[in-house]
């Protein structure tokens, strides 16, 4: 073999070995994370082998749930046949270097090629992956099929990693390729010898000694990801088109193809069910606060009966046709709001419904189900209150709506999808924890945990990943106690007359409507403080060929700022979204914030725009070009820290360019 690359490793956490093999199932499992040209892996089958066994000896092979085979058995024995056929491939003398006893683990996997721009995806390639733990090297054995239909060993793409002890706290982490003259890349699922060197190579020393513990499951966990890789590359082909008519002032691209993911998570889901519960018809759901109604139409085209119920209908909604059913209704849970009908509840970042969904989905039926993929953080009855600070807020808000599930007799399970997004993680009550005579008794339990959540409310368990169900029997319990009996009775109620639904007429609440003259004081405000927060930072400016000093000022987070601003202020900025910190990432052309602290924008900084922008933004930045005045130009004592032809804003008034109205949506040329 001969060497690619080597990366020294310092392990100061006593992270290693642990964590290079941690690494290497990171690379094994989600590749897609160092090679964008991948849509992921599918692990098809696992299994071990002692070494000293005969040669006939078969391994001990576990197929895995999930993987990229339907039938486990199969992909275990096409694993056990070309385990008998790779031991002349393996690197040199691996049986002879472990130790009586030790084991060898043996993975089957496929790798699944992302959607080419133009023309069809590459075709999935197999490979038989060996961990050898004893001596710390994991190797690659690209598999090929023949025209018999069988698969052989690529031996010009095998290549191995390999953890090296070297002193005390120094590792090393290496790539070896068995044979670098005759390697094979296609840039795709054969990577250049190069990229494993400069890029996967660095990224595997890395995630080494990263002691970073998720508290979320890993993506796409409880489906097949193989099927989503075929499923999402079809359905986004199919409704691209949506891209281009997009009538709202939503980003059309993140939208689109948030809901083509979602969506196509969803189908593979039901159609385990399917097969699981041996159902032919396929499953009808409702989608409660549909939004732009997409989900529902894409769910709809696909073979599902169901609809979408929203309290403010949508442009788009028109542009679906009548086989898409969307419904402009405001929900107020209670029994007029009850789906005994259907299969399927889901709450697509929902809001102030998002923790009755399982509620509504409990009282519905024995058989209705739901999904729920949370964003904002709502109670029963308002805004969620955080109860524990050694969680995120996301986590706590998540172990929340999980509790609801329980309560309301599912069994929640957790997973997380593969969108744009920063909330990724969905809930799934798809079985019942009871069986149907004690349906009452749940009913029961539900309405008091309500009850409980309005007085006093519950803390929500605290757990790692994944709902454990025993964990919140004292949580049920605590429900089952405390609510007069003149109160148990739900018929033909409101289950919380104080519950507040969204507002039909979506209010602007990004700062954007403030007065003009409150947002120019609040910002001078501001500037002034970290211009005069000593000690002061400046810089040398050489504009024009005079030497002068131009002040950046201070940075500050935003605590103290806002100690720095007065109590009017800060009420009136507490009832925005965001608050002061929209207000100053509004203002972006003077301030800049990252990571919590508030800055000077220094424009001599600013990166020049790449060619490679879109041609929509640059005729939008053209037009955009001294239509403003330069707030430096005014209001910095020092003046602009650029030249009046580089600054994107207008010196004074003469400068003054008419600014042009502009549509986002009919920019399609320039």
């Amino acid at each position: 073999m001969g060497p690619v690359g080597t990366a020294a490793v310092r392990d100061g956490g006593a992270a290693l070995p642990g964590g290079f093999w941690a690494a290497v199932r990171v690379w094994l499992e989600k590749p897609q994370v160092a090679n964008r040209r991948l849509c992921g892996a599918a692990i098809e089958a696992e299994g071990t082998v002692l070494l000293g066994e005969s040669e006939e000896g078969s391994p001990r092979l576990t197929a895995v749930p999930g993987g990229g085979t339907d039938e486990g058995p199969e992909g275990a024995a096409e694993l056990s046949r070309l385990w008998r056929e790779v031991s002349g491939h393996l690197s040199p003398s691996l049986m002879a270097r472990g130790r009586p006893g030790s084991e060898l683990r043996a993975v089957l996997r496929t790798l699944l090629p992302r959607a080419r721009p133009a023309g069809p995806p590459a075709p999935p390639t197999k490979e038989l992956v060996v961990h050898d733990v004893y001596n710390g090297t994991v190797t690659f054995l690209p598999l090929e099929e023949n025209k018999e239909g069988k698969y052989q060993i690529k031996k010009c793409n095998t290549y191995e990693i390999q953890l090296t002890h070297i002193k005390d706290e120094e590792w090393s982490v290496s790539i070896v390729a068995l044979s670098s003259e005759d390697w094979f890349s296609d840039g795709i699922t054969y990577p250049k010898l190069a990229w494993l060197g400069n890029e996967l190579l660095p990224k595997l020393a890395k995630w080494s000694v990263e002691q970073k513990h998720s508290e979320f499951r890993s993506t796409l966990s409880l489906i097949s990801v193989a099927k989503y890789c075929k499923v999402y590359q079809d359905l986004k082909e199919k409704y691209k088109e949506m891209v281009k008519v997009w009538p709202e002032v939503t980003d059309p691209e993140k939208f689109v193809y948030e809901d083509v993911a979602i969506a196509t998570y969803l189908l593979i889901l039901w159609e385990e069910e399917r097969k699981e519960k041996g159902l032919a018809k396929k499953q009808s759901f409702v989608d409660l606060g549909c939004g732009n109604g997409l989900l529902v139409h894409i769910l709809s085209s696909e073979g599902h009966s169901g609809r979408g119920i929203d309290v403010r209908r949508r442009k788009i909604w028109d542009m679906y046709g009548p086989e898409t059913h969307l419904e402009e209704l405001s929900i107020m849970p209670g029994d007029s709001h009850l789906f005994p009908d259907t299969d399927w509840l889901i709450g697509n970042h929902s809001d102030e419904l998002t923790p009755w969904i399982p509620v509504i989905a409990a009282r519905s039926s024995y058989s209705c189900s739901y999904f729920v993929l949370p964003c904002c953080f709502f109670d029963f009855h308002g805004k969620y209150s955080r109860k524990q600070s050694k969680k995120t807020q996301y986590r706590e808000y998540l172990d929340f709506v999980a509790e609801v599930g329980s309560v309301c007799g599912f069994h929640v399970e957790e997973d997380c999808l593969r969108i744009p997004s920063t909330k990724r993680v969905c809930l799934i009550g798809k079985n019942r924890t009871y069986p149907p005579t004690e349906c009452a008794l749940i009913d029961n339990q539900i309405t008091r945990y309500i009850h409980n959540r309005q007085t006093c409310p519950v803390v929500a368990c605290d757990r790692g990943v994944g709902f454990n169900h025993k964990d919140c029997s004292d949580v049920c319990k605590e429900a089952g106690s405390g609510l007069p009996e003149n109160e148990m009775e739900t018929s033909g109620r409101i289950w919380m007359p104080g519950f507040q639904p969204r507002e039909k007429v979506e209010q602007i609440r990004n700062c954007a409507a403030l007065p003009r003259d409150f947002v120019d004081d609040v910002v001078l405000n501001v500037a002034n403080l970290l211009l005069n927060t000593v000690p002061q930072k400046s810089c040398s400016n050489t504009h024009g060929g005079n030497m002068n000093t131009w002040n950046k000022g201070e940075s500050l987070s935003l605590r103290e700022v806002a100690e720095h601003l007065n109590k009017e202020t800060l009420k009136r900025l507490k009832s925005e979204y965001g608050g002061l910190q929209t207000l100053l990432k509004n203002n972006h052309q003077v301030f800049e914030v990252l990571n919590g602290r508030v800055h000077i924008r220094d424009w001599r900084k600013e990166k020049p725009s790449r060619k490679t922008k879109p041609e929509v933004k640059r005729c939008l930045s053209a037009e955009a070009y001294k239509t403003r005045l330069c707030w430096f130009f005014i209001h910095h004592p020092n003046g602009c820290a650029l030249p009046s032809e580089s600054c994107p804003y207008a010196h004074g008034t003469e400068e003054l360019r008419q600014s042009k109205t502009i549509k986002k949506k009919k920019h399609t040329q320039c």
